[in-house]
């Protein structure tokens, strides 16, 4: 390592370091600490020259930042309708008395529609109703929606096209659809139901609290619930057109962030006399949209810096042994994730799993399952860890629940440590 790559090195690793400091002592709101570290990473840029500042500027993904402000609109013209509140109700007086059902009920829905759509999609579509179970049974909505997120992020992590690291292993090492639901899908569907017995003690104490406040007064009061129905189905016409285009995104050659465009925009030419560009546009949560960039733009930074490059050559130094290897590979993703964006990471130990595979004459496979698990179970264990978080963060905040990178890590920790324990268990035994 030369005396260069060994500053830009040590550099990289205390950007990082301060950059988590900041957001675990909350020294500012995490979108400010983002903007902070993204100025850091450019006067760095500019004294060490690692990088062209245009690669770092190209690193904010559009894609992502457009995908979620149509996904934003679509979902906010949707709440117009009154189907939320509908929903909302109807689950209110099925489980009023019952919240641990009440919590798995809308974890499976999250974990089964994060299989075959993004994970953030799927939070935008769930999210407004656990706001509107929280306002009708005046409950603190906070565990429930850390539990959808969860449940996405392990529900992404079953398909092919349910996690973007899933995307990335499947192309770069040519593996079908089938074989992700072959290899992964048993796997989530274990983790899955060992997750549903980790919440029900992790939020053990809310759901106490919560039969113990839960007043009768508030079930017998009757609500007329107006649904604009032919709004209604105009909104499902062109969110059902969007899913599908979801799933056509190879038959058509098109990015994740095209689909709903193209419905947020079909929605804002058929609702102009009533919603208009400003109201609608005030649906989209730009703070949370800043902080993306922000972090895009540091992430991007440190992997420049070549941050995560020596993590994938140290890895591919220690992993000897097929047991062994398999297990570095899954708890190392997962540890790097719940800290760093999982994509970067991917990327860069993608091109290290076939020398592994040649240094141990262990097939590749096994390999890319552990490093999706990891990286994908790893979102779960801070705030920051998966897009799908740090959404549902923002959109709490703004109903006036703040879920803080502590709060977060708190449970997000322990589920990320349970649901990779047990994905470890299950790639020893069927791979071991």
């Amino acid at each position: 390592m030369s005396a260069i790559s060994a500053v830009n090195l040590l550099t990289g690793f205390t950007v990082l370091i301060l950059l988590y400091a900041f957001l675990v002592k909350e020294v500012a709101h995490r979108t400010t600490v983002a903007l902070f570290f993204a100025s850091v990473i450019a006067i760095l840029d500019i004294v060490l020259k690692f990088a062209p500042f245009r690669t770092l500027i190209n690193a904010i993904n559009l894609d992502t930042i457009i995908l979620l402000m149509s996904m934003m609109i679509i979902i906010g013209v949707l709440s117009e309708t009154g189907v939320f509140e509908y929903i909302a109700d109807f689950i209110a007086s099925k489980m009023y008395t019952k919240p641990y059902l009440m919590i798995v009920m809308l974890s499976t829905l999250t974990a089964l529609v994060s299989a075959f759509i993004d994970n953030v999609t799927t939070v935008l579509m769930i999210s407004p109703i656990v706001f509107e179970l929280s306002r009708k049974l005046r409950i603190d909505p906070r565990p429930i929606l850390m539990s959808i997120v969860f449940a996405s992020n392990i529900g992404g992590t079953a398909t092919l096209i349910g996690d973007p690291p899933n995307i990335l292993i499947g192309t770069a090492a040519h593996l079908s659809f089938m074989s992700f639901i072959y290899n992964l899908t048993p796997a989530v569907i274990i983790v899955f139901m060992v997750y549903l017995i980790t919440i029900s003690m992790l939020f053990s104490s809310w759901m106490r609290d919560y039969r113990e406040r839960i007043s009768s007064t508030v079930l017998s009061k009757k609500t007329s619930i107006y649904v604009n129905k032919q709004m209604l189905w105009k909104v499902l016409a062109v969110l059902g057109t969007v899913i599908a285009l979801f799933f056509m995104e190879d038959v058509f050659n098109l990015t994740p962030a095209v689909p709903p465009l193209i419905g947020a925009g079909i929605l804002l030419i058929i609702f102009r006399g009533t919603i208009s560009v400003d109201r609608a546009l005030r649906k989209v949560d730009w703070t949370t949209l800043v902080f993306f960039a922000g972090m895009f733009i540091v992430i991007k930074g440190i992997e420049e810096l070549g941050v995560m490059k020596f993590i994938a050559n140290e890895l591919a130094l220690v992993g000897k042994e097929p047991l062994i290897l398999l297990i570095l590979v899954i708890w190392v993703s997962a540890i790097i994730s719940a800290f760093i964006d999982n994509i970067p990471f991917v990327m860069s130990m993608l091109p290290v799993i076939p020398e592994l595979a040649i240094l141990t004459h262990y097939p590749s496979s096994p390999m890319y399952w552990a490093l999706s698990l990891g990286g994908c179970l790893g979102g779960n264990g801070t705030l920051v860890g998966a897009s799908a978080n740090v959404v549902v963060a923002g959109l709490a905040e703004k109903f006036g629940y703040r879920i803080s990178f502590n709060y977060f890590t708190k449970y997000g920790l322990l589920v990320m440590a349970v649901t990779v324990a047990m994905a470890t268990v299950y790639m020893l035994l069927v791979y071991g």
